[in-house]
């Protein structure tokens, strides 16, 4: 079969109109993972629509048995969770986003830094593999993928690079997304973040073996 010009014309709008299509109904469905807007030290930010995300994602106090300290944080990479420790063998369960193969970390560390809506720099590595980053990004700007909390990890003094911090993308929670650090839903990292001092341990495992069920949503 031989092609008209006018064909080729035609077949190249249709293509168009189906991508732009395509690019309509993704931002829709990524619009659906927000529920209006909150206001917090100044600051405003999208809410996550917890009705579209999995129930398993959800803050929950679950049981939780360890010989850690009340007050420690572990981060389960393998199942996307992150474990506050609690009294009574409990612990606020959060669902989290992890380092993508190749990026992913393990070992034990200390907050030693908390920041209230961070500017974002981007590390050097990362300016290499996307140079279209801007060499920073300010605290509370719509686009700082840090959200509105960090909290930055620390091994003997040093920063090792890695922060647990808020989302602009609460669809990527529940799976291996970042480039190491741990994300959150805003919400989530706003509770976590009034939760855990200056010198709170943190451990991040590959996994951890016994999970259990969860017994109460925290509201």
């Amino acid at each position: 079969m031989v092609l008209s010009r006018r064909d080729v014309v035609i077949g190249g709008l249709a293509l168009a109109a189906v991508g732009a299509t395509g690019t309509i109904v993704q931002a829709a469905a990524a619009k659906s993972f927000f529920a209006g807007t909150a206001s917090d030290n100044s600051f405003v930010y999208r809410k996550t629509n917890f009705a579209k995300i999995d129930k398993r994602w959800h803050r929950q106090i679950v049981k939780y048995f360890s010989s850690e300290p009340v007050g420690t944080v572990v981060v389960d990479t393998r199942h996307h969770f992150l474990y506050l420790i609690m009294e009574n063998k409990t612990a606020i369960r959060y669902g989290v986003g992890v380092g993508k193969e190749g990026f992913k970390w393990y070992g034990r560390a200390t907050i030693d830094r908390r920041a209230l809506w961070p500017q974002w720099v981007p590390p050097p590595e990362m300016r290499k593999r996307r140079p279209e980053l801007p060499p920073m990004i300010a605290g509370g700007a719509s686009n700082n993928p840090l959200g509105p909390r960090a909290l930055y990890l620390y091994r003997d003094g040093a920063d090792i690079g890695y922060r647990l911090h808020g989302t602009l993308e609460p669809w990527s929670i529940g799976t291996d997304a970042s480039s190491g650090c741990i994300r959150m839903f805003p919400e989530d990292i706003i509770d976590l973040y009034q939760r855990c001092p200056i010198g709170t341990a943190v451990e991040v495992l590959p996994h951890i073996a016994d999970q259990a069920p969860a017994s109460t949503t925290v509201e």
